[in-house]
């Protein structure tokens, strides 16, 4: 799970603050948005992946499917969590499955720099086993970004 640095936070607060004061004015992003949000993270994910000699990630519907998923339920419960793998590994029919997960970042591209600047979230998206990757990404009333990131491989 990965929120801002803490750093980011005032900004943030102050983001919040405003959108609670512009309330049911504000709306959700478009599915364009959201599709260019998500296109951006996995082609930073496998700019990131060329760099450290791996191969590109194919996008899965199936874990697009869940991912998308997961990130419309954190933006109702307003908070990253991840979801249970083995519902991905049955109806995905995977050998192996991993998610990272984020709240608050502005684009796919520091969205994939924060998950490299975090161990666990860099070796999830490292890891040379994986082949395809799922990404979905929320932008909740507020104007906050929830992003899951599914990535696994074939049985």
């Amino acid at each position: 799970m990965l929120a801002p640095r803490p750093a980011r936070s005032f900004a943030l607060l102050a983001v919040t603050s405003l959108a609670l004061l512009v309330g049911p004015f504000v709306q959700p992003a478009s599915a364009s948005v959201s599709a260019r949000y998500e296109n951006s993270a996995i082609a930073h994910t496998n700019s990131e992946r060329a760099q450290h000699d791996r191969v590109k990630l194919k996008k899965s519907t199936c874990l697009d499917r869940f991912a998308e998923r997961q990130a419309r339920a954190m933006a109702a419960r307003g908070g990253i969590y991840h979801q249970s793998m083995k519902p991905i590994l049955d109806k995905c029919h995977l050998g192996q499955v991993g998610e990272n997960v984020a709240f608050g970042y502005s684009s796919g591209k520091t969205v994939v720099n924060a998950w490299m600047h975090s161990t666990g979230h860099k070796k999830n998206l490292l890891n040379s086993r994986h082949r395809m990757v799922g990404l979905g990404a929320y932008q909740d009333a507020g104007g906050n970004w929830y992003v899951s990131q599914v990535l696994g491989r074939k049985l």
